[in-house]
């Protein structure tokens, strides 16, 4: 594919510019003292919080709260609290407001504690009482970080004195709300520091921890540091040349460099770190053009660790076969046999709920039965004996009735649905009327699989008919523009300000990729290739440049049943 240089989107210079810096980030720590354990059952009595940035204290917030109810003795044996201590305290409804103001004090406040489901859990039940909105907040566990970071024997346990203790903090831990907040600043500051070595300089980085970045993933961050800041496909390697991963990214150094810190989480993937030896960049000029590589480059090479895209090969169709008496099939190829075609459907289990779909509407045949000159006469089988087929096998039904239901399947499948809409739609309403909703649920999965493969295939017929279009939208550093030729990404560039449109795009065109014409909806291309495609054409801005032949889908399509199937899938799923 032909392209441009493009601009890097901004002025990054390094890992540590991407996301929210930890150095700049605004944490408030917040501990809470109360009468149990139960967030519904029992209530507040202190509350303590301590607004941090760049390491250092700036605000604190605390007051005792009156819980309402008696508070136990091991509680008061624990904390200190007492009765008397409370009985002129303000109630939480009154603390809560001031509480949520020091919380959002400023903008992009993180919350930070110690069992933070705990903290959060009471203060939330607090809220919903009192008639108050929770703030959506980011928040940070301070104990889930020491149990990725600290494995024992570095600690006998998790506890924020046993933290404390280990960290040096300033403040031991009283169970008094303030200075167990002040105590978890300093556990959250030692715990940061253990991170910083590891590449986890964002904010966004520290809340992905899950456990610490291993060995092999410290030993190649060196991997991202010569990778360009641009959009394209990163190759992972390993010793003996082998693709190990591929994948795609808007910034290419900043996708890589995750893959070797604690942010990624993923076990398969911190395996392959220590398999990788090299990383393969691939710039492209438009996110469409990664996106396209990735799958071709994944198709082709089949990465062990990647989970998806690797074989586009091993999908299924629902195909009218062109008998005299045609019969529904599932099979894994379209042929140039001029039968209609469902799908590609990624499962057996998918194609086969849509062929049920139409079995559903149309009383098709389901026999291998062959229908050779001179014609053979068979006995009736079950389903006709149940009326599920006219039995032309035995002759029942004359060639011209049967023919006139295949006919119907074949306008089903290819221009209008609404035989098997009708059909389908009308029994989920008995059914669903009669309280059999597992049997309607069936029945709605059926027709949702049918509307989806007679949709995918529609659009990419009509994509793979076309044997030249120039499409382009707005972008970050121009127009994007496109070469489609049979559903296939022939080109890709980006129209920059100041340069000649006239030229660019007759280069563009003289350069692309010369696709020749195939039959069926993906002659020269998967059907994920050709989607990406068709989803790029029709977001918001893409303007057509070129166009030789008819670009157009039945009018009464699958396409237009869209919307009922999210519907339907919606209200099946709340019942």
């Amino acid at each position: 594919m032909v392209g441009q240089p493009v601009t890097p989107f901004g002025d990054q210079t390094s890992i540590e510019d991407l996301g929210t810096p930890l150095a700049g980030a605004t944490f408030v720590v917040v501990d809470l003292e109360t009468t149990g354990t139960s967030a519904s059952k029992s209530r507040i009595t202190e509350i303590g919080a301590v607004r941090v940035r760049g390491g250092g204290i700036i605000g604190e917030y605390t007051t005792l709260v009156d819980p309402g109810m008696l508070i136990p003795a091991n509680i008061t044996l624990l904390t200190g609290i007492t009765q008397a201590m409370v009985a002129t305290a303000p109630p939480i409804e009154k603390v809560l407001p001031e509480l949520l103001a020091f919380l959002e004090e400023e903008r992009d406040t993180v919350l930070v504690a110690h069992n933070a489901p705990f903290d959060t859990g009471f203060l939330k039940a607090a809220c919903e009482r009192a008639g108050l909105e929770w703030p959506a907040l980011p928040v940070v566990d301070t104990l889930r970080l020491a149990r990725a970071l600290l494995p024992a024997p570095q600690v006998r346990n998790h506890r924020l004195g046993t933290l404390a203790t280990y960290f040096g903090a300033h403040v031991a831990p009283t169970h008094r709300a303030l200075d167990d907040a002040r105590a978890t600043v300093d556990v959250l500051t030692g715990l940061i520091e253990r991170l910083t070595p590891l590449g986890v300089t964002s904010l966004e980085e520290l809340r992905a921890v899950a456990k610490p970045a291993t060995r092999a993933q410290r030993a190649r961050r060196h991997l991202a540091e010569d990778l360009p800041e641009r959009p394209g496909v990163y190759v992972f390697n390993d010793a003996q040349g082998r693709s190990l991963y591929v994948g795609k990214s808007n910034n290419l150094r900043r996708r890589v460099a995750s893959y070797f810190t604690a942010a990624e989480s993923r076990r398969r993937i911190r395996e392959m770190a220590g398999l990788v030896v090299s990383v393969t960049p691939i710039v492209c000029t438009t996110d469409l053009e990664a996106s396209v590589r990735e799958l071709r480059i994944i198709a082709e090479r089949k990465p062990p660790f990647n989970r998806r895209s690797r074989n586009p090969e091993n999908v299924r169709w629902v195909k009218l076969t062109t008998d005299t008496y045609p019969r529904l099939s599932v099979v894994r190829a379209v042929r140039d046999d001029g039968a209609p075609y469902l799908g590609p459907y990624n499962s057996a289990r998918e194609a086969e709920e849509a062929k049920e779909a139409l079995l559903h509407a149309l009383p098709l045949r389901q026999c291998t039965h062959t229908f050779a000159p001179p014609e053979r006469v068979v006995p009736k089988c079950v389903l006709a004996q149940l009326g599920r087929c006219g039995a032309p096998c035995d002759g029942t039904e004359p060639l011209g009735a049967y023919t006139a239901h295949a006919e119907a399947a074949r306008t089903a499948m290819t221009t209008d649905p609404a035989v098997v809409l009708d059909a389908l739609t009308g029994r989920i309403r008995e059914l669903s009327e009669d309280l059999r909703y597992e049997e309607a649920a069936s029945l709605r999965d059926r027709l949702m699989a049918f509307l989806r493969g007679a949709r995918r295939v529609q659009r990419l017929t009509a994509i793979a008919a076309l044997p030249h279009l120039v499409a382009s939208r707005p972008g970050a550093t121009g127009w994007e523009t496109i070469v489609v030729r049979h559903g296939r990404l022939a080109a890709s560039a980006v129209l920059t300000p100041g340069t000649d449109p006239t030229a660019f795009l007759a280069s563009l065109v003289a350069t692309a990729e010369r696709v020749p014409p195939g039959h069926g909806p993906v002659p020269n291309a998967t059907a994920g290739e050709s989607e990406l495609i068709l989803d790029w054409l029709v977001t918001p801005g893409a303007r057509l440049v070129e166009v030789e032949g008819e670009w157009t889908c039945p009018l009464r399509g699958a396409e237009a049943h869209t919307r009922m199937t999210h519907w339907a899938h919606g209200r099946a799923s709340a019942q």
